[in-house]
């Protein structure tokens, strides 16, 4: 696997080995030795998450206040554009966010440390995302940060307005959303 670190460094883009033929293709989409050893992050995931949207939804941004997630992320089907916000108050990427296109083709992973919130948009007529994370889901910690905050100025490829639940609809702006540290 080769590791490309983002505009926001602690954010790594992961490109896995893809072995192809004319039978098919064969690759490792995590291997917890390799990430560990390429990375240097040691983490230990807990919960397998599977999503199916259609084209034009957009989830988030979202995040855990309490229990807060690492996240693994890759479209099994589709083609979705991921974004992390880098939601810590003493980072020094505090408020400034990267997006990445994420499709079944590129095979491409997204690792998004905790404190950050995420959010995707699907380009393709379905998408199919899969993420691990570092911790279980905690709804009562559950926070969503306003997808279209014109503070973060998220550069979305929408060509028309997004399809969003009442919670994203509801979402705060970076500047009252609880946050860390």
């Amino acid at each position: 696997m080769s590791i490309l670190h983002t505009k926001i460094s602690e954010v790594l883009q992961i490109e896995p080995q893809v072995f192809a033929d004319d039978r098919g293709l064969f690759f490792e989409a995590y291997n917890h030795q390799k990430f560990a050893q390429q990375t240097g992050i040691l983490t230990n995931f807990v919960q397998d998450n599977h999503s199916y949207s259609k084209q034009n939804v957009l989830r988030g941004l979202h995040y855990q206040i309490q229990q807060p997630q690492g996240k693994l992320i890759r479209a099994v089907v589709g083609i979705i554009f991921d974004v992390a916000v880098d939601i810590r108050k003493s980072s020094p990427t505090f408020g400034k966010w990267v997006g990445s296109e994420l499709s079944a083709e590129n095979k491409r992973l997204l690792w998004i440390p905790p404190g950050f919130a995420h959010g995707f948009l699907v380009l393709s007529e379905v998408a199919e995302v899969l993420y691990k994370t570092t911790d279980y889901y905690a709804p009562q910690g559950d926070r969503t940060i306003l997808w279209n905050d014109p503070d973060l100025a998220i550069d979305w490829p929408l060509n028309s307005p997004p399809i969003l639940s009442a919670k994203d609809q509801a979402g705060k702006p970076l500047k009252t959303a609880e946050i860390f540290d």
